[in-house]
């Protein structure tokens, strides 16, 4: 009999949150209300050392209503990186701003500090970095930029619950920072995200923002959207959160398991971790060489049973929806990274043996096209 496949990512939703989504059914009080109030205090006194918090329904709405709440608009231009979702775009391009593609630098896959300066115009408002993978960007030196410039940092933190540079939280760098509750992050509410803002002033646009334009019922004071949480999803969050620092440490032992079995293994560059972070390895990515690549995904997978990702084939400047942003651009290390990524399987529901036959199954693939 063939062992039992192992995903690339697995939600892990127990009897605690089926509990408290039946207890929140069973109050009556199901739309934005109290389990979402504690559920922002409980995610900022977690993560962000208290910031002040503001749930919505995604991470994408919580990116686009982060940026219109800090004043992005048209005419403005936001440097972002093309190696990434595309929702990282796609938020800018929302708010009627231009995003501005830059390139990567080769070991952490985040943002390239001199690639952002030389992309810096008049126009540009802000600088949005991805803690690409659960791995920070370079804080210091993007910091520094946008300091000698005037410019807002905009955090991309989807990935990155619990990640830190230089003993400070992601999500306490930027005027925003929009972190992802989506099933396949580190820790999830269903579906949801969450915005910790640097200003009162921030915080309470996005209140508004996220409702209709309006915290006092009817009393309407901006245009608005309707992108709040249930408490449903807030129950399921909360659970999560008593959870999520057991799992990323669970998931930095896999790393580490992964990258003692790879490290030997010819045409396999595991991933390297920046002195001054920390990596909550919400991805487990692995660079291959780039005719390797799609090969050795198809092989894990139909040969042995190992589910992997490829985390981003296309970049956003060649999308058909924001290539037109980027008109014959040409970012080499975005392109190489997206000829070579593969993310393994690092989530914190895999055995020691799940472990093993990772390894083994991927030096196998490597060594038969070798």
């Amino acid at each position: 009999m063939a062992p039992e496949f192992i995903p690339a990512a697995k939600p892990i939703v127990g009897d605690e949150e089926r509990a408290a989504v039946d207890r929140v059914l069973r109050s009556g009080m199901i739309a934005q209300g109290p389990e979402v109030k504690t559920f922002e205090q409980e995610f900022a006194e977690h993560f962000v050392q208290g910031r002040t918090t503001v749930a919505v329904n995604s991470g994408t709405s919580g990116q686009h209503l982060g940026l219109l709440a800090a004043g992005v608009g048209p005419g403005d231009e936001v440097i972002v990186p093309s190696f990434t979702f595309a929702a990282t775009g796609n938020s800018v391009a929302l708010t009627g701003a231009t995003p501005v593609f830059v390139d990567i630098e080769p070991d952490f896959f985040t943002l390239d500090p001199e690639a952002v300066r030389a992309a810096i115009t008049p126009r540009i408002k802000g600088i949005m970095p991805v803690h690409l993978y659960g791995h920070p960007f370079l804080v210091d030196q993007i910091e520094a930029i946008a300091q000698e410039h005037g410019l807002a940092i905009y955090e991309d933190a989807a990935q990155a619950h619990g990640a830190s540079w230089s003993g400070r939280p992601v999500g306490t760098l930027g005027a925003f920072a929009m972190f992802s509750l989506y099933p396949t992050k580190n820790m999830t509410s269903g579906e949801g995200g969450m915005v910790t803002c640097s200003t009162e002033e921030i915080a309470r646009q996005m209140r508004l923002l996220r409702n209709q334009g309006m915290e006092t019922q009817y009393a309407n004071e901006v245009i608005g959207f309707n992108t709040r949480m249930t408490d449903i999803h807030a129950a399921i969050g909360r659970v999560q959160l008593t959870k999520v620092d057991g799992w990323t440490a669970q998931r930095q032992r896999n790393a580490a398991v992964l990258n003692a079995g790879l490290a030997e293994i010819d045409g396999v560059r595991t991933p390297k971790v920046h002195e001054n972070a920390v990596h909550v390895y919400h991805q487990y990515t692995v660079r291959l060489d780039a005719g390797e690549r799609d090969r050795i995904h198809t092989a894990l997978k139909e040969e042995h049973g190992v589910g992997s990702g490829v985390y981003y084939p296309i970049p956003n400047h060649r999308l058909p929806s924001l290539a037109p942003f980027a008109p014959g651009l040409d970012l080499p290390e975005t392109e190489r990274a997206a000829r070579e990524v593969l993310s393994l399987p690092v989530h914190p529901s895999l055995t020691e043996g799940d472990l093993e036959r990772i390894v083994t199954a991927v030096s196998a693939v490597v060594r038969a096209g070798a």
